[in-house]
């Protein structure tokens, strides 16, 4: 079984798929066509016949507005999970895509989501385990195996002015404090100081009494 990389991917699955082969898959779209051991991963196939209709899974990380934050692979005769969506049909040439089994994927926008899928994997053998990975259910003693992590939030344009702006310290004070003061010219030949309010009113002579009136 191949060594699998215990870091995770930069970017979560958005989105997954059925094709018919692996030489069809659309663009950013990465197909899983073969085991962790080097063997085909084809899900439509027979143990006992070799068919010429064959399956594989593939998903893209390419980035968008959701994300897929869970995937179950459950018997076609059971009942959808609340919140899912079935995978009906091959992305290449809309046939169904899986028998006996159904491939069923919930979405979630991701700035709603906390975790999401971020690798699938498959292996040969349902009784081995990866490192990191859940199992989601096997199709053909072929186990299917996701691996989740955070999802990172990014802040938007209008968030991270709006922290800007928050954060920034006031200017209005300090311009004020070093200003100089605004005299003005009063009939009396005496200035009054009216710029700031923390400087103590001179009052011009004239509104004090004579001396020489009281005596």
């Amino acid at each position: 079984m191949s060594e699998l990389s215990n870091q995770l991917p930069s970017d979560p699955i958005s989105s997954v798929g059925i094709i018919t082969s692996p030489s069809k898959a659309p663009e950013d779209y990465t197909v899983v066509a073969q085991t962790t051991d080097g063997s085909d991963a084809d899900l439509w196939k027979d143990g006992l016949f070799k068919s010429k209709v064959t399956r594989y899974l593939c998903f893209t990380r390419k980035p968008g507005p959701d994300v897929v934050v869970d995937i179950k692979v459950i018997d076609i005769k059971e009942p959808l999970p609340e919140g899912y969506t079935p995978v009906e049909e091959t992305m290449d040439t809309k046939e169904t895509a899986m028998r006996k089994r159904r491939l069923c994927v919930k979405i979630s926008p991701r700035a709603a989501a906390e975790t999401a899928v971020y690798d699938i994997q498959i292996i040969a053998k349902t009784k081995y385990h990866l490192v990191n990975y859940t199992c989601i259910g096997d199709i053909n003693s072929m186990g299917i195996w996701n691996r989740k992590g955070d999802v990172p939030k990014h802040k938007s344009s209008q968030e991270t002015a709006s922290t800007a702006n928050t954060e920034a310290p006031s200017t209005t004070a300090s311009r004020r404090t070093m200003s100089r003061p605004d005299y003005e010219h009063q009939n009396s030949g005496n200035y009054t100081m009216t710029a700031l309010d923390d400087v103590p009113f001179v009052v011009p002579e004239k509104f004090f009494p004579n001396p020489k009136e009281t005596e």
